[in-house]
């Protein structure tokens, strides 16, 4: 969500205009994350405020964004709140700005609560569920392209910038992941529990707003899916498990936020007995997905305006943390 590229308020309102969603009050570049441009819109129409995401997309091509795109416009047309494309009257999602393709959506309510109790990973853990139970009969499709097949492609080329501990670790880990994705196992998942997943559900991609009583927060949509794909839910619980229920200080999985979030997933979708035997070995992957993305960042960077790399060491002390200490949920503790 940085900015790559460049928006003026005349090319902003040049597509307000054609989707009819008013007179442009403010543009604003918004400086967190690194994939694609983002802009906070707001606007008036019949006197009244209204407030949008503007994002162009600087990796994605316009014939890998439909699927994205579909897919907010699939799930929030079932409930799931999540923010829905604004479609022009020929029912079009996808536009160009700056000669890039864009999109706006809904913004949604609230804030980010970055420091999570169980209260607020149990309402995350039930609506994840939905989402993919939502997603089942979603028709297009696309692979999770930040998963085995990109590690393979990138590991390669972080290996020149890592400390000996770092390579082998890296490489180790990579060998792992290509055993499991080889077992009978892991073809269960992908035949009996998979379907489209956010793949990026972190504390920052979760909106909030106040309910009743201090602390009560309470969850009004998941947004930012422009890494979203068809893979295994356990993975995208996993994904959630690494961010939501760790100590952010040392990457120690904190076991009564993984219990109530594990415990309010399966409320509306109960776990196999095969997505139960491999949540350890998820987690991993989902540690080291996101730690190759982060060294990727770091040492293979493009230019952005508001461009801030995330500190890949903290997924490697996740991935430590994971290797020496998995937790199986059925117990609620970890594996000595």
């Amino acid at each position: 969500m940085a900015v790559f590229t460049e928006v003026s308020p005349a090319q902003a309102q040049a597509l307000l205009d054609h989707l009819e969603l008013g007179q442009l009050s403010s543009l604003r570049g918004i400086g967190a994350g690194i994939e694609n441009t983002n802009y906070f819109v707001d606007c008036t129409r019949d006197d009244h405020l209204h407030r949008y995401v503007l994002t162009l997309f600087e990796r994605l091509t316009a014939e890998q964004l439909p699927f994205y795109l579909r897919l907010m416009q699939h799930l929030a047309r079932r409930g799931v709140p999540v923010p829905e494309p604004h479609a022009d009257r020929s029912g079009e999602i996808l536009f160009e700005v700056a000669g890039k393709p864009a999109a706006i959506v809904d913004r949604l309510h609230g804030g980010h609560q970055l420091a999570p109790d169980a209260f607020h990973c149990q309402q995350v853990g039930a609506t994840l569920a939905r989402m993919h139970l939502a997603g089942r009969d979603f028709p297009l499709h696309q692979p999770n392209l930040r998963g085995l097949a990109w590690w393979r492609e990138v590991v390669p080329q972080l290996l020149p910038f890592l400390e000996p501990g770092q390579a082998e670790l890296l490489r180790s880990e990579l060998a792992y992941q290509e055993q499991l994705a080889a077992s009978p196992l892991y073809a269960e998942l992908l035949r009996d529990c998979s379907g489209p997943i956010h793949a990026d559900l972190f504390r920052d991609n979760v909106m909030f707003e106040p309910g009743e009583g201090p602390g009560r927060e309470r969850l009004t949509g998941f947004f930012d899916f422009y890494f979203a794909g068809v893979d295994t839910w356990l993975f995208d619980l996993a994904v959630c498990l690494n961010d939501w229920c760790i100590d952010l200080a040392d990457g120690r999985l904190v076991e009564d936020r993984a219990a109530a979030f594990v415990a309010a997933y399966e409320g509306v979708r109960p776990l196999t007995g095969a997505e139960h035997r491999l949540l350890p070995a998820l987690m991993r992957a989902a540690a080291l997905r996101f730690w190759v993305s982060r060294l990727f960042d770091l040492h293979l960077p493009r230019e952005a305006s508001l461009l801030k790399a995330h500190d890949p060491r903290h997924f490697e002390r996740v991935l430590r943390q994971r290797i020496a200490r998995p937790w199986h949920a059925l117990h609620g503790g970890a594996a000595e």
